[in-house]
């Protein structure tokens, strides 16, 4: 990575502004799943033991954009990073305006304070630069460590680096430098494996590995679309009749590195509960609709798979989140933590996917962002990172 990181910089005395993802699941106060802020725990230890005082900034769900609301509020955020840190985290009740800025002015080396969520300003997410300066003036160095944000250009990720030098945190450091071996200088074979649901918000990523990775393995909703467009019948399937052309021209510019499905899991409807069994692909009849990857399509996609070097997963391999369509997806997982390769997972439901299935730790790295890492992967410059200081 060529970006300064909180390595090159002093920051002894220093008041640090840092933009963190605490985009995390709380329902009625609770946390249910709370990795994102324990993966930014080694940056905050670091620049505490640095000897500087802390402000961190993060946004949480969608709130309106027009003042506070209880739902989004990072109060909880604050209590559990407190616990986390065994140390006191004080929490703005906002993120920008006089008494914000004084209570970072008095915060004293090692002290921890948490902005309430950036927001409860709409302008924020149009990189309002009023807004970026203002968050400026809380701090003296601003560090970025929430790459799950890095490909939108806001006031809190982008913004705020014209006012402030502009460094990056561990965590960003290592997702970027990760994607970019991945996508750069792999060790081969290189295999990527896409799922999800939809060709449309893939196609960019498609293009752009088709060019890069050894295999291309397709699952998932976004596999029907490539199977109609091949001439199959898929029945009561998830497909976009608009993306056809596109899944065409890719069939025919990928050849063989392209892998779909050989047989897949279909259902009557599309519940856990409804009648489902495993057909080829040449069996899906009208009012069964394709809800996962069969057995044999698993066997097929762990032989290429046993010889690779590395590997990039983005995207599940069926519906995952019920039960009986699940078993793709888990299959994959399991095959990955098996393999002697780097494996990364690009975040969002792959994310989940691995930490359902009990194998997350088995993996090389698993990203923070889904959308960012996806970018990434499209090869679009990430507006985060690059408004960091180059390294000298």
């Amino acid at each position: 990575m060529n970006k300064k990181t909180i390595r090159d910089v002093d920051l002894k005395g220093k008041r640090v502004l840092m933009r963190v993802d605490f985009n995390v699941p709380i329902k009625d106060g609770v946390i249910s799943d709370d990795k994102r802020i324990k993966a930014t725990l080694p940056t905050i230890n670091y620049i505490l033991e640095q000897g500087a005082s802390l402000i961190l900034m993060s946004h949480l769900g969608r709130p309106a954009g027009t003042g506070y609301e209880a739902e989004f509020s990072l109060k909880p955020v604050a209590e559990r990073l407190s616990e986390l840190l065994g140390r006191p985290v004080k929490f703005a009740p906002d993120c920008i305006g006089p008494e914000v800025e004084a209570m970072a002015a008095a915060l004293q080396p090692g002290e921890v304070m948490l902005l309430e969520n950036v927001r409860f300003y709409k302008a924020e997410t149009k990189n309002d630069m009023k807004i970026a300066e203002a968050l400026a003036r809380l701090g003296d160095i601003f560090v970025n460590d929430a790459f799950g944000t890095a490909h939108r250009a806001q006031s809190s990720t982008e913004g705020v680096a014209h006012f402030l030098p502009a460094v990056a945190g561990f965590l960003m450091e290592k997702e970027v430098e990760f994607l970019s071996k991945a996508t750069e200088n792999p060790e081969r074979p290189y295999v990527v494996i896409l799922g999800g649901a939809k060709i449309s918000d893939k196609i960019g990523v498609i293009r752009n590995l088709l060019t890069k990775a050894d295999r291309l393995l397709i699952g998932g909703g976004m596999a029907n679309t490539f199977l109609k467009a091949q001439g199959y019948e898929v029945g009561d399937s998830l497909v976009e009749e608009d993306a056809l052309d596109t899944a065409r021209e890719l069939l025919a510019q990928a050849g063989d590195k392209l892998v779909l499905p050989v047989d897949v899991v279909v259902a009557t409807e599309f519940s856990n509960e409804a009648m489902h069994k495993v057909v080829p692909v040449s069996g899906v009849t009208p009012g069964w609709r394709i809800l996962d990857i069969g057995p044999e399509t698993v066997k097929l996609f762990g032989e290429i798979l046993k010889t690779a070097k590395t590997v990039v997963w983005n995207g599940p391999m069926g519906v995952f989140e019920m039960p009986n369509f699940a078993k793709g997806t888990f299959a994959i997982a399991e095959l990955l933590a098996g393999l002697d390769a780097v494996t990364v997972i690009g975040g969002g439901d792959s994310a989940s996917a691995v930490k359902k299935a009990g194998v997350a730790s088995k993996m090389s790295h698993v990203s923070t962002g889904g959308g960012a890492s996806l970018e990434f992967l499209e090869g679009k410059e990430l507006p985060g990172v690059a408004a960091l200081q180059d390294k000298e």
